[in-house]
């Protein structure tokens, strides 16, 4: 595969960032900067499937609107003609290997959802360890450039392995993080997770769509996360998920 010298430097920069140590959730935010360079691409987005509730979660974004990811998150994701299709072939793939563009832009999911933030032409990546997908990658183009090729998809080959590494990397330091942090405080798995989306300035509606409950299900684990962490105010929660954790 030949690289230009600026695609080079790119991967040479994001092979250096995927070996550091790093949260799930900035794994993918800042792989997903360093693809809209590498790619020459204008949007990024990036979601974690959930096989429990049958949606994706933990939205990450660059250059799209919350306003349109959260359509997204209530309604387009069931109703979407083309991620069920990618995610299934495991490799990275060109949104039009599984659906020709044109058949795509007569779709509600391309006229309500795609065109609102000016996504055209788009491919994506989607990480599997253990036959479970942890992670994926959503990159597209703007009407006004060409689509991806068949270059884009060996430079994603190259990438998939290296990311697929660090995020299974970061899951495992999470979860011996957490199981440490709510044994000692006495907090569930999920009551551990909504403080530290507390502690991160997530608002109660923000919690509820990455963890896809209700509004009134996060205010409960709220009160139950506070009681036991012996807080009173939002502001305190990180302090006090700090102390459980040093001892």
């Amino acid at each position: 595969m030949h690289l230009t010298a600026s695609e080079s430097r790119c991967l040479s920069k994001l092979f250096g960032l995927l070996a550091e140590d790093m949260a799930e959730r900035e794994v993918r935010e800042r792989l997903g900067h360093s693809l809209l360079e590498l790619l020459e691409a204008d949007y990024f987005a990036s979601y974690v499937w959930n096989e429990a509730t049958g949606r994706f979660d933990g939205r990450v974004r660059i250059n799209m609107s919350d306003d349109t990811l959260g359509g997204y998150e209530a309604y387009y994701q069931f109703h979407d003609p083309i991620t069920h299709a990618l995610q299934a072939r495991r490799v990275p793939t060109l949104v039009t290997q599984v659906m020709p563009q044109r058949e795509l832009m007569r779709t509600e999911f391309f006229n309500d959802f795609l065109a609102r933030d000016g996504l055209n032409w788009g491919v994506n990546v989607y990480s599997y360890v253990d036959g479970r997908n942890i992670g994926d990658l959503r990159i597209w183009r703007g009407k006004a450039r060409d689509n991806f090729d068949a270059h884009t998809l060996d430079l994603l080959r190259l990438i998939e392995p290296a990311f697929t590494g660090a995020l299974h990397r970061a899951s495992l330091r999470a979860r011996l993080t957490g199981a440490a942090d709510s044994a000692a405080a006495g907090l569930s798995a999920r009551e551990l997770a909504v403080a530290r989306m507390v502690g991160e300035g997530l608002t109660d509606k923000q919690i509820a769509q990455h963890l896809g409950v209700e509004l009134s299900t996060v205010r409960t684990y709220l009160k139950r996360t506070f009681d036991k962490l012996g807080v009173q105010r939002r502001g305190a929660v990180a302090a006090a998920i700090g102390r459980v954790h040093h001892g």
